[in-house]
């Protein structure tokens, strides 16, 4: 069964992931695996491999993040459940950990070779369609990650899809249930509809009502947990003033650049190619093109006819500019001992015979050096800039530790104290939005010690140290600023309530055989994916009881979001009459086979729970 998994899995991995492994990353969040610092807390043990605080504690804030980057202003961080969160983070984390071991125990595997690809084609790493190492850097710095543990967070997910694609590709189902489910997917329903509106409006709610909720759902009403941080910044920019560089510095590394500065030379050749078996012949055949160019012949055109180089042939074997190291070693020594206009004898290279004509000469452009000198300089600088900061980030690192406050490490270095707006566990603005900022912000040893935080790179130019000034503890926000929400909320639950109860008293006399003055609004022939109609009010119509006796139609009902109740009157039900075409059939085939293969796959991570020791903390 293992072998037909991955046999069935081999051409995955080409089809899939390449264009969302980034937000993958992003929202997978679970770099903590790769703290070196050694650290004897954990949450859980899964068959002996364990789960620390650390990453438990930076899943919880991942999901938090998630939530308030996708609700936007409408989250509210004080009504999230943190043991909800905790479970569910921790819950993620021990599914990974299993579906790791379940992997690798499968034999499956990701090659280092494949990985390098994986990542070449990935399009966020590319600058103008080709692969870019500095965009490389520059996006997986972002997420806080190094080269290497990238690669292996990458390889971690390779084998986490490579064991989904297995068993979820081995999915299939027979033709009856192709059948069934498409008969059931294309049936069609007549019904009609009578919305009652919930008025908020029209509801009153008292003063004493409403601080009467206020006294008894005191939870509901607490302020998030905050903090305000202190700070102190390196910026590697700042630096570039505090350095000097010598005008002969400059010079030196002018001589050097313009030193790189080669002579281009463009080519042409007439290619006829040879190996150990056929070396003879082709020496042969390249002496009498050559006899043929000394006798007169165009080059150009011989080139076209008798060239074995399908990229320059047509061209007249024209090459175009190139510089030294970009031709086989033989090929360059002959080109670079042309005139101009003069053809080579034979040369032989590792691709077969040769003749050679050089078709022109291109100095280079030598740039003056007051047009360089800004470059050279920064250049120079940078090299010193470096060091000063590296020096200057573990003299902050000492200063920190060795300190109470930041005042002290400040003064040190020169730097300025700088203090955060208020912000929760999901983050805040400026390098509060960082996520190792809000990760320390909220640990052990910065929030309830009181101490500095270690030096936290936020990009290679810039280190900042943290410490809480203010840690803002969930409160009771007081009634004056929260009345007048409760007043709206329990004003919308009352309408609500009433127009439910509304709704059910049509009911009652629609199915006790009572005519009733409503307005109907009539829909024919409803599909599952009808537009125009409310997705609960057609889930409902379709979960409806078919009419029985005769053409007596059957009632439902269902409350909307927002507080309206629609009831529905189900006239009639229609079946498809044409046979499925083959089309379609693969279509439902493809579909029913994948959410078969996703429940096998749900059903293995099961068993896997099942069988593991797992222990929680």
């Amino acid at each position: 069964m293992l072998q037909n998994i991955r046999d069935n899995s081999q051409g995955w991995i080409a089809k899939t992931i390449i264009g969302v492994i980034i937000v993958l990353l992003a929202l997978t969040g679970f770099d903590a695996i790769f703290s070196s610092v050694s650290n004897s807390r954990n949450a859980a043990e899964v068959n002996g491999e364990e789960i620390s605080l650390d990453e438990l504690n930076e899943a919880m804030n991942m999901q938090r993040r998630q939530l308030a980057q996708q609700l936007g202003g409408d989250f509210d961080p004080s009504l999230l459940d943190d043991k909800l969160v905790r479970e569910s983070s921790l819950r993620a984390l021990i599914d990974r950990a299993l579906l790791l071991q379940g992997a690798r125990n499968a034999d499956f595997a990701f090659s280092e070779t494949a990985l390098d690809q994986l990542i070449l084609q990935t399009p966020e790493f590319a600058v103008e369609g080709k692969f870019n190492a500095t965009r490389f850097d520059q996006v997986i710095q972002q997420m806080g990650y190094t080269r290497m543990q990238f690669r292996e967070l990458l390889k971690q997910e390779m084998l986490i899809g490579q064991l989904r694609a297995g068993i979820s590709g081995s999915g299939f189902v027979t033709d009856e249930q192709i059948e069934r489910f498409a008969s059931l997917e294309q049936q069609t329903r007549d019904f009609a509809s009578v919305r009652i509106q919930a008025d908020a409006n029209a509801v009153q709610v008292s003063d004493s009502d409403a601080r009467e909720y206020y006294e008894q759902n005191p939870d509901r009403f607490r302020s998030p947990e905050q903090v305000v941080l202190e700070y102190v910044e390196l910026d590697k920019e700042s630096f570039f003033d505090q350095v000097e560089v010598s005008d002969d510095e400059v010079d030196e590394l002018y001589k050097q650049r313009i030193a790189n500065l080669a002579e281009q030379r463009r080519a042409a050749h007439i290619l006829i190619e040879a190996d150990d078996g056929n070396d003879a012949q082709a020496k042969q055949r390249i002496d009498e093109i050559a006899n043929r160019v000394s006798a007169g012949e165009d080059f150009a055109a011989l080139a076209k006819e008798l060239s074995e180089d399908p990229g320059s042939a047509g061209e007249g074997g024209d090459l175009g500019f190139a510089g030294p190291g970009v031709y086989d070693p033989e090929f360059e020594a002959a080109l670079y001992g042309l005139e101009q206009g003069q053809v080579s004898a034979p040369v032989r290279s590792e691709f077969g015979w040769h003749l050679i004509k050089l078709l022109g000469v291109q100095s280079p452009e030598i740039p003056t050096l007051e047009s360089m000198k800004p470059e050279l300089v920064r250049e120079l600088k940078a090299q010193q800039v470096e060091q000063r900061f590296v020096e200057a980030s573990k003299q902050l690192e000492d200063a920190a530790f060795e300190s109470s406050d930041l005042a002290q490490p400040a003064q040190e270095l020169g730097l300025q104290v700088r203090t955060t707006e208020a912000f929760g566990r999901e983050g805040g603005a400026g390098v509060a939005s960082n996520r190792q900022v809000i990760q320390a912000a909220f640990s052990d040893e910065v929030l309830l010690d009181g101490a500095n935080s270690e030096v936290i790179e936020l990009d290679p130019d810039t280190a900042v140290v943290v410490r809480v000034k203010q840690h803002l503890q969930p409160e009771v926000m007081p009634y004056d600023q929260v009345g007048e929400g409760i007043v709206a909320q329990l004003q919308q639950a009352k309408a609500a309530e009433q127009a439910e109860a509304q709704g059910q008293a049509l009911l009652a006399k629609l199915r006790g055989g009572e005519q009733a003055e409503v307005e109907w609004q009539p829909v024919e022939a409803a599909s599952r994916n009808q537009e125009g109609v409310e997705p609960a009010v057609l889930q409902e119509v379709f979960r409806m009881p078919r009419p029985q006796n005769g053409d007596a139609p059957t009632y439902g009902g269902i409350r909307l979001g927002e507080g309206d109740f629609v009831v529905i009157q189900l006239n009639g039900v229609s079946e498809p009459d044409a046979e499925l075409s083959t089309e379609e059939k693969q279509s439902y085939r493809r579909f029913l086979a994948s959410r078969s293969g996703q429940q096998d796959f749900a059903a293995y991570r099961d068993m896997l729970h099942k069988e593991a020791d797992i222990e929680t903390y």
